[in-house]
């Protein structure tokens, strides 16, 4: 059964960035496990945009598409108002090429949630579901304050 701790349904699509639609991609769902922690799919048809004049996506794009699923997957997982501030650190591997036009899934998964920091790992699986690329990522968190009491 699929649990939401939030509404982001209004994120699906381009996850609140046009460049990810430039790109291609486009985020379809997202909940948490059974552990509370956040996870976000989509699918990534990349676009020329995306690619090297040969049709193969630059690795730094591949880094975009990364960034975007964990920051995804994190704040699927935070309650209320709370939300990430910004990537402290990713580390990006590609183990096989992209190219224009051809359909991967993409998933982002919170690894551990933190009061500050999140740790967070996504990748790009192909058609065969062979894993393309992967990262992994620690985030700060930005979290409301609690209500006074009164």
């Amino acid at each position: 059964m699929q649990r939401r701790v939030k509404d982001m349904d209004r994120w699906l699509g381009d996850g609140g960035m046009p460049l990810l639609a430039e790109v291609g991609v486009g985020f379809e769902d997202y909940g948490v496990d059974g552990e509370d922690l956040g996870w976000a799919e989509a699918r990534w048809t990349p676009t020329a945009l995306a690619c090297n004049p040969h049709g193969i996506v630059q690795a730094g794009v591949h880094g975009l598409v990364l960034d975007a699923a964990m920051n995804f997957a994190i704040n699927a997982a935070l309650p209320g108002r709370d939300r990430t501030r910004g990537t402290l650190e990713m580390k990006v591997e590609t183990m096989r090429p992209a190219a224009r036009d051809q359909l991967y899934r993409v998933r982002g998964e919170v690894v551990r949630m933190a009061r500050q920091v999140c740790y967070a790992e996504a990748s790009v699986h192909d058609g065969e579901g062979r894993i393309v690329s992967r990262a992994t990522g620690t985030f700060m968190l930005h979290r409301e304050p609690a209500p006074a009491e009164a």
